[in-house]
């Protein structure tokens, strides 16, 4: 049985309808533009490059101590008659003042004693001469002996020597009464002291420490290595002190602080074989003077930081020592802001810098930000490190795109 024309069309009529709707959807769809995937190139903090002339120094420490030191004996025995208000702990005195006396009595006696003895001798010597003299008269006219003559020099000659020990006795005397007199050899502080009136003191028994206040100095450990940096006068063969390089003194007291200034002098004559050491000997003039913003004396047993300067070095780099990778490896950031990974000169390196020179051109982007891995070539994203807020506010974007969507892949080198 044959079917009507219409329904043999009707498939045909659909397919073409379903077609028609399919080209319809097609050329009616908006136009997707296709955005590239997010980079995630990580964030670096650079700095500027820019080469100079620096002065070097060599950081160190030591503690105060004065240049001249002694102890204070007395020269005679005897009761301790007098002491000086500045004999005491702490105390200051000036050159050649009296700090102690001993009973003098006995040492005043002894010089009259001697004073007695050197006129009997220069009455003595003074009648043996006129005997001499007589004596030769008589030896021209052959009125007296040869051996006569002879005992009138010898007597001439014992009365001169008994004369000069006489003489010599009472200098001796006159110098023993001066000491019972404990004076200062130089302007000066007491350390300590151990004597009191009425006590008895032994001649060459120590009664006080003293120091003079002229100079202070400190010795400064300074490791062998560091001298390369210094000009210091280094085993002179001469003894004349040379002026060495200039030393900035530092140290917190009385709640704040506080700066003094002197110069090397000296180093000491041996390198300390437990620690490598050379120590070299600062010297700070009149450290008890007194200061126009109020600074305090430098006082012995004080500690100090010290810094000494040294040679001036020319095309230098100062980069924080956190710029330094692997020992000697510093990162670059290229024009197209690549990585490059660069092997640098180390002239020397401190506690927070490190001074490079040679292999390095000024504007130069130098990575100082932590940076882990990193590959030679790898892109990434620098920000100047010398504003601060924008690092901040870039590290929270670099962090915030530390976690993309499952399926994405970091840029990597190229």
């Amino acid at each position: 049985m044959k079917r009507p024309p219409t329904k043999a069309l009707l498939p045909l009529a659909v397919l073409g309808a379903g077609g028609l709707v399919a080209v319809l959807f097609v050329v009616t769809a908006p136009n997707l533009e296709v955005e590239p995937p997010p980079s995630f190139a990580p964030l670096v903090r650079v700095i500027e490059v820019a080469p100079e002339t620096v002065r070097l120094t060599v950081s160190t420490q030591g503690t105060i101590a004065p240049r001249t030191e002694s102890e204070l004996v007395p020269e005679v025995s005897g009761r301790i008659q007098w002491v000086s208000p500045a004999l005491v702990s702490g105390g200051f005195f000036k050159a050649d003042a009296v700090l102690a006396r001993v009973d003098p009595l006995d040492y005043e006696l002894a010089l009259e004693r001697a004073r007695a003895t050197l006129a009997r001798a220069t009455s003595e010597h003074r009648r043996a001469q006129k005997q001499l003299r007589r004596r030769r008269g008589l030896q021209k006219s052959d009125a007296v002996s040869a051996s006569r003559l002879d005992d009138a020099v010898n007597a001439e000659q014992v009365a001169r020597a008994v004369l000069r020990e006489a003489t010599a006795a009472v200098a001796q005397a006159v110098r023993d009464l001066e000491r019972t007199e404990l004076r200062a050899p130089y302007a000066g502080r007491v350390r300590s002291e151990s004597v009191d009136i009425g006590q008895f003191v032994n001649r060459g028994t120590p009664i006080a420490r003293i120091y003079a206040i002229d100079y202070a100095e400190v010795r400064l450990p300074i490791p062998d290595e560091e001298l390369a940096f210094l000009d210091l006068p280094l085993w002179r063969a001469d003894e004349t002190e040379v002026e060495g390089p200039e030393v900035v003194l530092r140290a917190r007291f009385a709640g704040a602080d506080h700066e003094w200034r002197g110069r090397v002098v000296r180093t000491e004559g041996e390198i300390d074989p437990q620690t490598r050491m050379v120590h070299v000997i600062a010297r700070i003039k009149d450290p008890y003077a007194a200061s126009d913003d109020g600074r305090p004396p430098l006082a012995v047993g004080l500690f100090v930081r010290a810094e000494i300067q040294g040679r001036m070095a020319s095309n230098v780099v100062v980069v924080p020592r956190t710029a330094l990778r692997n020992r000697d490896q510093i990162f670059l950031v290229d024009g197209e802001d690549r990585l490059r990974v660069r092997t640098a000169d180390i002239l020397r390196t401190d506690r927070n810098r490190a001074f490079l020179r040679g292999g390095l051109q000024p504007a130069d982007r130098l990575v100082v930000s932590v940076l882990e891995p990193a590959v030679d070539g790898m892109r990434v994203r620098p920000v100047a490190a010398a504003d601060p807020g924008e690092t901040r506010r870039a590290e929270a974007v670099a962090e915030a795109a530390r976690t993309p969507a499952v399926g994405a892949v970091p840029e990597a080198v190229e």
